[in-house]
């Protein structure tokens, strides 16, 4: 994925249709993102409760007007669908909500040469300018059609391509043998698990989750304070974001300095020999060459968890009985820029 292109199959992840006059407004009030700008374009978002909690993690495309795509993982299925449906009777909303979990499946086409996989099954111009990143749009591969959108859980140039579940072997056996010239290669979620980890995307349930606020995992870029009609939860984050205290626990990329070593999940943080932390997520990262994972971490002495925290610091991770180096950022230690996925 990294020099090639794979495949992966996510055709598990849950999927949503919503539809009618009021969907847009339904959508952007649960959404700290506005979902309802132009059509045919993905927006990543959160959803929050009315303390500033995450509620879910997931996206929303702008099909049409009154038409959008919510896609979120399969752990969160009917957490998302209850809070739509719930939504819409509130509001006394002109929208319906229908769940197409088993009528689309997902392959994910990932990697340098995506787009030039795809170019070979497609009549659509699939270049930069004309299918640029966050873009959702039908393209046409073989005798079907499917809802293919410019974005990346990897951190590289990718593409998400839902199809009509009729059609999904017929798809994926043309972009097999199209994919016999590129590289191709099949993906596990192992694997992916390693990818986005080392760019630092976040999976909700797993590394975050309903005890954490926006701002604290890192995801307050999400946030649109400008839109007309607010977000539930706008107001507690916008209490949070003024007084600070959210920045004395924070949610970091922590990467063992040893590549010998192995993190897994719940291996203890130190700060200067002191427990400000443990692993809540991590896999080796075969790019970046050690193991690395996410951790909230928490100030013990209320110092702000900034740049000046994190390089003042003396950070070691205790993985069984041994204590490793490690180094720790607020940033992606891969590709901080996003230059890859914008390619």
């Amino acid at each position: 994925v990294r020099q090639g292109v794979g495949l992966i199959d996510m055709s598990f992840m849950s999927k949503f249709m919503v539809e009618g006059r009021d969907a847009g407004a339904v959508l952007n009030a649960l959404s700290t993102a506005n979902v309802d700008l132009e059509s045919d374009m993905i927006t990543y978002t959160q959803w929050l409760n009315e303390t500033g909690k995450m509620e879910a993690d997931l996206t929303v495309a702008k099909l049409g007007e009154d038409k959008f795509f919510v896609v979120a993982t399969d752990t969160m299925h009917r957490h998302v669908e209850a809070m739509i449906k719930k939504r819409i009777r509130s509001q006394n909303a002109f929208a319906i909500c229908t769940d197409v979990s088993g009528a689309f499946a997902q392959i994910n086409i990932q990697g340098p040469r995506a787009r030039e996989l795809l170019a070979k099954v497609t009549s659509v111009d699939m270049g930069n300018e004309a299918f640029p990143f966050r873009t959702a749009k039908d393209i046409d591969i073989g005798y079907s059609r499917a809802l293919c959108v410019r974005i990346t859980y990897v951190g590289e140039l990718g593409y998400e391509l839902y199809i009509p579940t009729e059609n999904a072997l017929h798809v994926y056996d043309i972009l097999l043998e199209a994919g016999s010239s590129v590289g191709l290669q099949h993906v596990g979620l192992k694997a992916l698990s390693s990818l986005r980890m080392e760019k630092g995307y976040r999976d909700y349930g797993h590394d975050m989750d309903n005890t954490d606020t926006l701002l604290e995992v890192g995801l307050g870029f999400t946030c649109d304070f400008k839109k007309k009609e607010g977000f539930v939860g706008q107001e507690a984050t916008q209490k949070q974001k003024q007084d600070k205290g959210w920045m004395r626990k924070r949610l970091l990329q922590v990467k063992v300095d040893d590549p010998e070593a192995i993190m897994f999940h719940g291996e203890v943080v130190l700060r200067n020999g002191e427990v400000v932390g443990d692993i809540r997520a991590a896999s080796y990262g075969h790019t970046l060459g050690g193991a690395v994972g996410l951790s909230m971490v928490e100030s013990t002495s209320g110092e702000k968890i900034n740049k000046k925290y994190i390089e003042s610091g003396q950070w070691q991770v205790q993985i069984a009985d041994r204590v490793y180096p490690a180094s720790v950022s607020l940033k992606p230690m891969y590709d901080p820029t996003n230059e890859t996925i914008k390619a």
